[in-house]
């Protein structure tokens, strides 16, 4: 029973931490209205992946971590700089479109499952929430120093991303399909996420730059 656990345990945090509006969420939502549930989906197993990678830093790299610390102040300077420009140009699209254009982040060809590789990638907040996570967990008793435990709980945690997101795929695509939404005001939803993101994500850096 104990295995079932360790997946349950990863599946539960990652999916809550997958459900307040974020820059992943509102893309999988976008994607699927634009170009189809397909992409959407290749879209979320890219962002879970990711997922996975750091989740697995958190468990068994904390020594790495800890000793690159500024390598990991850097990328996030550079992903305020980013999200602020992304945030920036989503509106200058807004404001200048006339038809049913894409956003500005889906308004390429690259394919779905590397652009959520990249988003996700680009998001190194995973770091500090799967540490806190994980410690938590491990002072409560509940996922073991173990290799076994470590590997079930990371495929749980990327299920609960794949699964966080779906809520947004499923449910994001029925509520702006009622709403009637356009692609203008995605693009304004699409630019307040980045730029709240940004300055959030400079609020860690400059008061919990290694938390």
């Amino acid at each position: 029973m104990k295995p079932l656990v360790y997946l349950f345990l990863g599946f539960l945090v990652s999916f809550l931490g997958q459900l307040p509006l974020g820059n992943m969420s509102f893309t999988s939502t976008q994607i699927c209205l634009q170009e189809g549930f397909k992409k959407a989906w290749q879209f979320a197993i890219g962002v879970a992946i990711i997922e996975m990678v750091y989740l697995r830093f958190a468990l068994t790299g904390m020594d790495w971590v800890t000793q690159h610390r500024t390598w990991f102040l850097v990328l996030g300077w550079v992903t305020v700089v980013l999200f602020l420009v992304l945030g920036v140009l989503a509106f200058f699209t807004a404001k200048n479109q006339t038809g049913n254009k894409k956003s500005l982040v889906l308004n390429n060809q690259l394919h779905r499952f590397i652009l959520g590789l990249m988003m996700s990638a680009l998001n190194p907040v995973q770091i500090p929430f799967w540490f806190l996570w994980t410690t938590t967990l491990f002072q409560m008793g509940l996922l073991p120093i173990q290799p076994t435990a470590f590997n079930i709980f990371t495929v749980g945690a990327g299920l609960g991303t794949i699964g966080g997101l779906t809520v947004y795929i499923h449910g994001g695509n029925w509520l702006v399909t009622k709403l009637n939404a356009s692609n203008k005001t995605l693009n304004k939803i699409m630019g307040i996420i980045f730029i709240l993101t940004a300055l959030l994500q400079l609020w860690r850096i400059i008061f919990k730059p290694f938390v």
